[in-house]
Parts: structure tokens; C-alpha cells; sequence
């Protein structure tokens, strides 16, 4: 296993030990997991903004085929 060193306010320092003994975990094992929610927090709003982007371009191209059928529901249907 490998070791990173971190420097850090004693406020924040204090408040990981904190929250490490509330939780009944080590630091590093808070640490680890924090990172860990952090980087999936990041993948699911990367998820998010792709199907979102997605959704647009369907929207888009559904109103296209609404306006072409629109545009033509009358075709053949004249008394001519």
C-alpha cells in the first residue's frame, strides 16, 4: 500500500478525526471512501450531462419528424 502525505488546516485536520471516530473508521479508511463517493458523484454528473445532450438531439430530431408529418398529413387528400 502507498502513503500520501497531506498538509492541512488544523481545522480540517480536526474535523476528519472527528468524523473518522463518529463513523468508527481511520482517517485514511474516510479518506478512501470519500474520494472514492467523490469520483463516483463525478461519473454520475458526467452521465447526467451525456444523457441530457442525448435527450436534446432525439428532442430535436423527433420535432423535425412531427413538422415534416405536419407538413404533409393533408398530401392526397384534396377534392381535386
Amino acid at each position: 500500500m502507498k502513503t500520501i502525505t497531506l498538509k492541512t488546516e488544523d481545522s480540517f485536520f480536526e474535523k476528519v478525526t472527528s468524523l473518522a471516530k463518529e463513523l468508527h473508521l481511520s482517517k485514511s479508511e474516510l479518506i478512501r471512501q470519500s474520494i472514492a463517493e467523490f469520483e463516483k458523484n463525478i461519473r454520475n454528473q458526467r452521465l447526467k450531462e451525456k444523457m441530457m445532450r442525448s435527450s436534446l438531439k432525439v428532442r430535436e430530431a423527433n420535432r423535425e419528424i412531427v413538422n415534416d408529418f405536419d407538413g404533409s398529413v393533408e398530401d392526397g387528400l384534396s377534392d381535386a
